[in-house]
C-alpha cells in the first residue's frame, strides 16, 4: 500500500471522528462489537479508566484501529488492555504496516503509563512468541433460517428443557430499561460470590448502543420475572452477554427457555449467528453451552509483560481469587453493595 501510516487518537467529543471510526468498524470483517467507539464513553464515564482509541490512517483514510484502556488498582495491578469488560479486542487493520504502527504506539503508551503488562484479547493469534492465556473459549453457531430447524438442532436433552419451559407457561418480554434485569443479575452474581457491576453501567450500555443493546426478560405463569439477558446486536449476529436468574429459574427451565426465545426471535429477524460468548474451560457455563450443541473455539489472549514474570490470573482458577469469592459470599448485603462497584471496576 502506498502512503505513510500515521497514528491518531480518537476524540470522543468529535462527532465526525466518531462517525469515521464507526464506519470503519461496520465495514471491516475482522472488527467486532467491542471495537465500537461508544466503549470509550462507557469506560471513561462509568469506570474512570483512561482510554487510548488509536486509528492508523493513510492518506486521511482509516486503515486500522486499536482501542485500549488502562486499568490500574492496588489489588490487581496496572495494565493496558484491549479491551476491559469486552471478550474480543486487539488490532484490526487492513495490512501488516498499519497493524505494526498501531502496536508500536500501544507499546509506547504502555511504557509511558508504566503498566505491568499489555493485553490483547484476540480471536486469532498474532504473536507466537508472546505469553498466552489458554483459559477462555468462545461459542458461536449458525442460526438456521427456519425456527423448527433451530429447535431440532438443539441436542435432545437440552431441547427437552426448552419444551419444559414452554410447558411451564413461561413467556418473554423486551424491556425498555434495566430494572428487572439488574435485580436478577445482581442477586445471581452475589450467590456466585462475585461483585455486581453497577446499574449505571447497564443503563449506559442501553443509552450508548440504542437498539443494538436489548434486554429480554422471562416471566413465569404468574408474571413474575425469573430470568433475564442483556444482548448486543452487531451486523447479522446476536450476542447474549450478561444474564441473571432467580433461584426458581432452574426448576422452571427458565434459563433454557430464555436462550431459546432469544434464538427464536433472532431467527425471525433474519440474523445468521448466535454468539454465546466467552466461557472458562471446564466452567459450568462451558458445559451448558456444549449441551446446546455449540463447539468451543479457543480465544488467543496475548500478553506483553513488562513488570511481571507471568500472566495475571484474575480468575477463579487462582487460589487467592477463590478465597476472595468465599469471603464475599459471607459479607452482609449492605457491605457488598457498597464495596462491589469499587472492586469490580478493576476486574475488567
Amino acid at each position: 500500500m502506498s502512503g505513510t501510516v500515521t497514528i491518531a487518537r480518537l476524540d470522543r467529543h468529535d462527532a465526525n471522528a466518531v462517525a469515521r471510526w464507526e464506519a470503519y468498524v461496520a465495514a471491516t470483517p475482522a472488527a467486532t462489537f467491542f471495537h465500537r467507539a461508544a466503549w470509550q464513553n462507557i469506560l471513561e464515564d462509568v469506570f474512570g479508566h483512561p482510554t487510548f482509541f488509536l486509528s492508523a490512517e493513510r492518506s486521511r483514510r482509516i486503515v486500522g484501529i486499536l482501542p485500549l484502556a488502562q486499568v490500574k488498582s492496588r489489588l490487581f495491578g496496572n495494565a493496558l488492555v484491549s479491551l476491559p469488560f469486552c471478550v474480543y479486542g486487539g488490532v484490526v487493520a487492513d495490512d501488516v504496516e498499519a497493524a505494526a504502527a498501531l502496536e508500536a504506539e500501544a507499546e509506547s503508551i504502555a511504557r509511558e503509563c508504566e503498566v505491568e503488562h499489555l493485553e490483547y484479547r484476540n480471536i486469532e493469534a498474532r504473536h507466537a512468541d508472546w505469553p498466552r492465556q489458554d483459559l477462555y473459549v468462545t461459542f458461536r453457531k449458525e442460526i438456521l433460517p427456519d425456527e423448527e430447524a433451530n429447535m431440532l438442532a438443539i441436542p435432545r436433552k437440552q431441547r427437552a428443557m426448552v419444551r419444559k419451559g414452554i410447558k411451564n407457561g413461561l413467556r418473554a418480554e423486551i424491556d425498555t430499561d434495566v430494572e428487572r434485569f439488574f435485580a436478577l443479575y445482581a442477586d445471581n452474581v452475589r450467590r456466585h460470590g462475585t461483585p455486581a457491576l453497577p446499574k449505571r453501567y447497564f443503563t449506559r450500555l442501553m443509552a450508548e448502543f440504542g437498539p443494538d443493546c436489548e434486554v429480554l426478560t422471562v416471566l413465569d405463569a404468574q408474571g413474575t420475572p425469573v430470568s433475564s439477558v442483556l444482548s448486543f446486536y452487531f451486523r447479522d449476529e446476536v450476542l447474549p452477554y450478561y444474564a441473571g436468574d432467580a433461584l426458581r429459574a432452574r426448576e422452571l427451565a427458565a434459563n433454557d427457555f430464555k436462550y431459546w426465545e432469544l434464538m427464536r426471535r433472532s431467527c425471525a429477524r433474519g440474523l445468521k449467528v448466535f454468539d454465546y460468548g466467552r466461557s472458562k474451560v471446564g466452567a459450568g457455563s462451558y458445559a451448558f453451552k456444549k449441551n446446546w450443541g455449540f463447539e468451543p473455539t479457543p480465544l488467543n489472549y496475548e500478553y506483553r509483560l513488562y513488570k511481571r514474570e507471568g500472566i495475571p490470573q484474575n480468575n477463579p482458577n487462582n487460589p487467592k481469587y477463590r478465597l476472595m469469592i468465599a469471603t464475599w459470599r459471607r459479607l452482609p448485603l449492605w457491605l457488598t453493595n457498597r464495596l462491589g462497584p469499587l472492586i469490580v471496576r478493576n476486574l475488567g
